[in-house]
């Protein structure tokens, strides 16, 4: 009987064995090929208590806006950055900045310029689309500082044709810097996306060792993000292109870290698309950008584990975890543009929705026949709601990346 139970124990044994061996084979098999958890490892626990000395409430430049990407990076937050078309839309992510304490990017698409100088405005040669940035720049740096938080401000997509709407900004820029010792602008973007990499590089890198000289930031694009966005059209794209290579990236890093005083920001690629879409049906891979960080610090030396600043288009929409695995890579700025577009709309919708009865006539309404409906139709009330309803969804946006309480 003792024999026979203890063929059975070792029996047991072995079974017990070969699983546990099993069991380590799947998890070191699984690990490989998933992606790691680390939502855990960023709350706003994790934010300084303090921003770096250079930077003040009101518009950053130069110094004060490298420092500021450098507090992000290494508090693994990032800064929303949303496209803008009226002074109301500038009031509602201000308000956003301020009730949450975070900083905030403003920027300003070629098509929205337009708008804000007006549809019936002279636009040769981009004239309105130039003057229109310019003036709401300029009302960006009048109010910004009573917010009381730091922001950039910036200009999105300029491909290859658009350059004379880029050289026109840059021209403000200078005579700007002329005046004040500062640009007026914190940075503009080039997305030469669709253009060889190698022709793509050297117009980059012109154009930031002209804007080196007036301590301008220019944000890059590689790869192609997908969708269509104000102009920029990419929905047939070849979707290789939606995707960035390290090496691509390193080749970047290489000729504008090249430039004295240059500041620059990286737009990769890792399947972003413009626009919201059903579940599954955009698939992005953050992985890319950690790949592109350790490939740099392979080949250069660098003592940052994230030498690149990143920069994540096509951020509405994204899921949590995907936007806090992409800040984990050194993503420190995440475009918001449709659900902001939507957002300011469903505001403007409730209202009227609410007020319906009201918004018929002048004069009459379910309380009299002759009263007058001036309080609910000034344009006021409508555009306040989608005020309040564009700074909610940015402060679920910030909550997202992590940016709430980074400002004290």
């Amino acid at each position: 009987v003792t024999t026979g139970r203890r063929k059975a124990w070792l029996v047991m044994l072995k079974i017990l064995l070969s699983l546990a061996l099993f069991a380590s084979a799947e998890g070191m098999r699984s690990t490989a090929f998933r992606r790691p958890v680390v939502t855990s490892s960023i709350s706003a626990s994790t934010v300084a208590a303090s921003l770096p000395t250079t930077v003040k409430p009101g518009v950053v430049t130069g110094k004060a806006l490298f420092d500021l990407l450098e507090h992000a990076k290494a508090n693994k937050y990032a800064i929303p950055a949303i496209n803008v078309v009226s002074t109301s839309a500038i009031s509602a992510c201000l308000e956003a900045a301020k009730i949450n304490k975070s900083p905030v990017i403003i920027q300003f698409s070629r098509g929205g310029g337009q708008f804000i100088a007006g549809k019936a405005a002279d636009n040769k040669n981009d004239a309105a689309a130039i003057a229109g940035c310019v003036a709401a720049a300029l009302h960006v740096r009048t109010v910004a500082a009573l917010y009381g938080v730091p922001v950039i401000l910036h200009t999105d997509h300029c491909m290859k044709s658009w350059l004379g709407w880029f050289d026109g900004l840059l021209d403000a820029n200078e005579a700007y810097f002329k005046a004040h010792g500062e640009p007026l602008f914190s940075s503009h973007m080039l997305d030469l996306s669709e253009e060889p990499l190698e022709e793509n590089i050297a117009i980059c890198k012109k154009y930031l060792e002209r804007m080196a000289k007036s301590n301008l930031l220019l944000e890059v694009e590689l790869g192609v993000t997908g969708g269509e966005e104000d102009g920029v059209d990419n929905t047939e794209i070849d979707n290789s292109l939606l995707y960035t290579q390290p090496s691509e990236v390193y080749e970047v890093y290489k000729a504008l870290g090249s430039v004295p005083n240059g500041m620059f920001t990286v737009a990769a690629a890792f399947g972003n698309v413009h626009g919201v879409y059903a579940p599954g049906n955009v698939k992005l891979t953050p992985e890319i950008l950690h790949n592109s960080q350790k490939f740099i610090k392979e080949q250069t030396g660098s003592k940052s584990d994230k030498p690149v600043f990143f920069v994540f288009h096509g951020g509405s929409g994204s899921s949590t975890e995907d936007i806090r695995y992409a800040i984990e890579a050194g993503v420190i700025k995440m475009n918001i543009d449709t659900d902001t577009q939507w957002s300011y709309w469903d505001g403007i919708r409730s209202y009227e929705a609410e007020f319906h009865p009201y918004l018929q006539g002048q004069i009459g309404n379910p309380e009299s026949p002759i009263k007058p409906n001036k309080k609910y139709y000034d344009p006021r009330m409508p555009m306040r709601r989608a005020e309040e309803f564009t700074a909610k969804r940015l402060s679920e946006a910030m909550d997202d990346l992590n940016s709430k309480n980074s400002v004290p």
